[in-house]
């Protein structure tokens, strides 16, 4: 069942055209991997699912909830598309004057209007599902960068989304804490959790994605699954940057 469809998505900044009639299909339950250069509008292409960036052409549907691009949006497609989708950034965008708790909770109490005590009892469950149980007090700036990044994920799950979309969630972080945060996006994974991730992490893509898509130059120029994407790629631009990545 698909449940993400967009349709000749385009968006600029000024006069750079960033994307240029972008077509994509996400199915329930699989895990997406965006990768290519820098510059190639990945990252804009997953704000624009959840429309922290509006495009000005086109069409984006989330789990039903669609609408056409170019006009100006009502709060209630914005609001019904992102009822359905939740964000991980690559900078964490925690509060830091709230403690990790706090934080997961904000949004159930905010948004989904969870009663304070529910939304404890939900912060406390999934704070415990990515390994942070014994951090429910501490502050943000008392936390590693993968603990940071969990918080996060936790987070994004207290909103009961359909599909997560990650902006490279461990592209912030020293390496050797990518191991913790891509852990818990592989249970997610085999959970069924519908996720698209920009990452450049190919030994994640290679184990977790169902399907790889590649952009370059605000358009997808190849895609498929794992398996023929890094060992024969079509297009001799993913070949060079896979010969890239992999040096």
């Amino acid at each position: 069942m698909t449940i993400v469809s967009v349709r000749g998505l385009c968006k600029r900044f000024g006069d750079l055209e960033v994307l240029k009639g972008i077509d994509l299909d996400v199915e329930r339950g699989e895990v997406v991997v965006v990768m290519g250069p820098s510059g190639s509008g990945k990252t804009t292409l997953i704000r624009c699912l959840n429309l922290l960036e509006s495009p000005e052409a086109g069409s984006v549907s989330v789990c039903g909830a669609g609408l056409d691009c170019g006009a100006a949006l009502s709060k209630r497609a914005v609001r019904d598309i992102r009822r359905h989708t939740a964000m991980v950034f690559q900078q964490f965008n925690l509060f830091p004057h709230m403690t990790a708790l706090q934080n997961v909770m904000e949004g159930p109490v905010s948004v989904r209007g969870l009663p304070r005590a529910q939304a404890a009892d939900l912060g406390r469950r999934l704070l415990g599902r990515v390994g942070l149980g014994d951090k429910y007090d501490c502050y943000p700036a008392k936390l590693s960068g993968g603990q940071k990044q969990r918080v996060a994920i936790a987070r994004a799950l207290a909103m009961e989304p359909e599909v997560i979309l990650f902006d490279e969630p461990t592209s912030a972080l020293d390496p050797e804490l990518h191991a913790e945060v891509l852990q818990v996006m592989r249970e997610l994974a085999r959970e069924g959790m519908t996720m698209v991730v920009v990452t450049h992490e190919t030994a994640f893509a290679r184990e977790v994605a169902d399907r790889v898509v590649f952009m370059d130059g605000g358009t997808v120029i190849e895609q498929g699954p794992p398996s023929s994407f890094f060992t024969k790629p079509a297009h001799p631009r993913v070949r060079t940057f896979l010969q890239l990545v992999a040096s």
